[in-house]
């Protein structure tokens, strides 16, 4: 028997695995781009996959089947899951720094002027307005799930997550046709790099954002998620929220204001 509420887990070899699954993503992009050669890259994303599903399955059997996740450990997955989102927070506002610092004073090699010379931006009340939309609706759907978990609505949380989840989905094939249709790449100066940069890096949080929501409706749909326990729904939630703010950020700076 326990004589402290902490869970102490048991001995993993994801940490160590994940970490060089992880560090071979960029090793395996840099061969990639100076040598042409995607097998390192490939290796990673595969393993990364791979060693995530099976760390999850753990930390779901822990939680959902041992019982191991008290009240404290819970606490403590908030803490943990609020400063997760809070070096996000940071991360993303380097590409604003860097996008503001370039746009506001604009150098003489882009034409003094933004956005600079040859550059044809996107309309902002085009396919940018209805990515704004689809990601503000799902905020709302996410919200309506949350509500019906504690209410023990069942078929309405498996409804608003499942909407969610199609809604992230349709954000980013919208954001992949629209860098299809983009007059500019990120080698077309400071405004294609800083573009590129934070969008795409917005949607690799879209991605991450919708399988961690995927990963919730499958528990939700098994019965893991009471009204009183739903730790792993309440992380997923306050990182989708996080993903829905970013973006109207985004939209506001570069793709109306920045226009």
């Amino acid at each position: 028997m326990y004589r402290q509420p902490y869970h102490l887990v048991e001995f993993s070899a994801w940490p160590l695995l994940g970490s060089l699954a992880i560090l071979s993503m960029p090793v395996g992009l840099i061969a990639y781009i100076r040598m042409n050669s995607p097998y390192l890259l490939i290796l990673g994303l595969i393993s990364t996959a791979v060693i995530a599903t099976v760390w999850w399955r753990d930390v779901v059997r822990e939680s959902s089947m041992q019982g191991f996740h008290s009240s404290q450990v819970v606490y403590g997955i908030k803490v943990g899951v609020t400063l997760f989102i809070v070096s996000e927070v940071c991360f993303f506002f380097a590409f604003f720094w860097a996008y503001f610092h370039s746009s506001l004073t604009p150098s003489y090699q882009v034409g003094c002027v933004w956005p600079p010379i040859g550059i044809t931006t996107l309309g902002t009340f085009q396919v940018p307005l209805l990515n704004t939309t689809v990601l503000l609706l799902s905020g709302v759907s996410i919200t309506w799930c949350h509500h019906a978990i504690e209410e023990k609505a069942r078929s309405e949380a498996l409804a608003g997550l499942l909407v969610t989840l199609l809604l992230g989905v349709y954000f980013l094939f919208l954001q992949y046709n629209e860098y299809m249709e983009t007059g500019f790449s990120m080698a077309d100066s400071v405004y294609g790099s800083s573009f590129f940069l934070a969008t795409g890096f917005h949607g690799c949080h879209v991605l991450v954002g919708a399988t961690f929501l995927a990963v919730c409706l499958l528990r939700l749909w098994k019965f893991h998620f009471t009204m009183n326990h739903h730790v792993g729904f309440l992380a997923a939630a306050w990182y989708w929220h996080f993903v829905d703010v970013v973006w109207l950020f985004l939209y506001i700076s570069i793709y109306w204001w920045g226009s």
